[in-house]
């Protein structure tokens, strides 16, 4: 079992800039594969950026490449996303997700995701 708890949202205004924070605990963080999804009103929920167990593979989606970037301190049993450049579309609840390594590992989908955090809203004003 996989504990996460997200942290870092809030308002900015557009250009601007956040970092996410995903905070884990239980089972050894290092054995997870970990993402970032989003879900604004109305939409369904999407895959923002993902990282290997190790940190030594990124992914991204289209929408935010170039600008935010995703990382994770498996000492500290820590994912983060740093958001630049924000825009409105990119107001959303965040979500931080583990996928087991033991298991098949499809970086963009939420069902290759055993744990999730409750969420930490992302509003960008114009």
């Amino acid at each position: 079992q996989v504990q996460l708890v997200e942290s870092g949202g809030g308002l900015v205004q557009a250009g601007g800039s956040l970092r996410l924070s995903c905070a884990a605990s239980g089972r050894t963080f290092s054995t997870y594969h970990m993402s970032w999804f989003r879900q604004a009103p109305g939409k369904e929920r999407e895959f923002v950026a993902a990282i290997r167990f190790s940190g030594s593979t990124t992914y991204y989606a289209d929408s935010v490449k170039g600008r935010f970037t995703i990382s994770r301190d498996n000492a500290k049993n820590m994912g983060y996303v740093q958001m630049n450049s924000l825009k409105p579309e990119d107001t959303a609840v965040y979500y931080c997700a583990a996928a087991s390594v033991a298991g098949i590992w499809v970086y963009g989908s939420s069902r290759s995701y055993n744990y999730w955090g409750q969420g930490t809203q992302v509003t960008v004003s114009s």
